[in-house]
């Protein structure tokens, strides 16, 4: 499946696509339709970026490892359901005509929905990775996995959860990044692949790119949301104003975690199911002037 760096491939006109004709049918359409036209849609989105990635470094997560790109799909419902559960404590989202299907039929096309999510952040986050402003940022802070170091980011994230559900109005924000502080400190402790082996020598090239990949499956997903039935509406006590579509414009900050969060989500799961670890940035390994990046696998 390898392509050739400034070509087009099949997999991407398929995503253009599946991308025009859903949208179309997600917006031009009446009544119910987003249940149906979601996952298609999105399932476009992720082939195209992946396309786009092809096009500008010859190769991408679909070409390198096919399997464990489909992975990404098995993980990424589990994983998204974890947040409706903590959201069930903040309901800080609620979906539009919730009532107009059975518990059954609701997990079912949500889970189809919800698997796309990592496919689609992970691709945008190498793409944005193939772009040279990105790839030439220089070194930066230095934030080492030291014993000590992990045993503060997991209590601190555990802290942050309790809070969360003990005080969600005030604690809200904390959804987006305490799974983080819980799940990075495991991973290093599993030896798997983790964030912290870039930062640690500075290298914040690849938090960089998850957290812009996230930011523009953010802005699709609420764009695209906007005049989709049913659909997502939020209720976030405090910043519940200066919409962009229907989420608060400070809302669009929790993007950025949150792909962290995806990260170490996907390794832990990964490496529970015995999966070979899974290199979303290989073109940035010892590609840091006075740097060689630590293998995590």
């Amino acid at each position: 499946m390898k392509s050739t760096t400034g070509r087009w491939p099949a997999h991407g006109w398929v995503g253009l696509i599946l991308v025009i004709s859903f949208w179309w049918i997600n917006w031009g359409l009446s009544g119910l339709r987003t249940h149906w036209a979601f996952f298609p849609m999105w399932l476009g989105y992720c082939l195209t970026v992946d396309g786009l990635v092809v096009l500008r470094q010859g190769e991408s997560l679909l070409t390198r490892a096919p399997k464990r790109y489909l992975g990404l799909f098995l993980i990424s419902a589990p994983a998204w359901w974890l947040f409706e559960l903590l959201n069930w404590r903040t309901l800080n989202w609620i979906y539009q005509a919730r009532d107009q299907f059975s518990h059954g039929q609701y997990f079912l096309l949500a889970s189809l929905s919800f698997s796309t999510v990592m496919p689609a952040v992970f691709s945008s986050a190498e793409l944005f990775g193939t772009f040279r402003w990105v790839q030439g940022i220089g070194k930066g802070p230095s934030i080492a996995p030291t014993q000590k170091a992990l045993v503060g980011f997991f209590t601190v994230g555990w802290l942050m959860l309790a809070l969360l559900l003990l005080w969600p109005r005030y604690f809200f924000p904390f959804l987006w990044i305490s799974v983080y502080f819980i799940l990075e400190p495991l991973n290093v402790w599993r030896r798997r692949p983790s964030l912290a082996y870039h930062t640690a020598l500075g290298d914040w090239r690849p938090v960089l790119s998850l957290w812009l990949g996230c930011l523009m499956c953010g802005f699709f997903w609420e764009m695209w949301n906007f005049y989709s039935y049913p659909k997502w509406l939020y209720q976030v006590p405090f910043v519940d104003f200066l919409h962009l579509f229907e989420m608060p414009l400070l809302g669009y900050g929790g993007y950025m975690p949150f792909a962290l969060e995806l990260f170490a989500l996907y390794q832990l799961a990964a490496g529970l199911l015995r999966w070979e670890a899974f290199e979303l940035f290989p073109h940035f390994k010892g590609t840091l002037p006075g740097l060689t990046v630590l293998d995590a696998a």
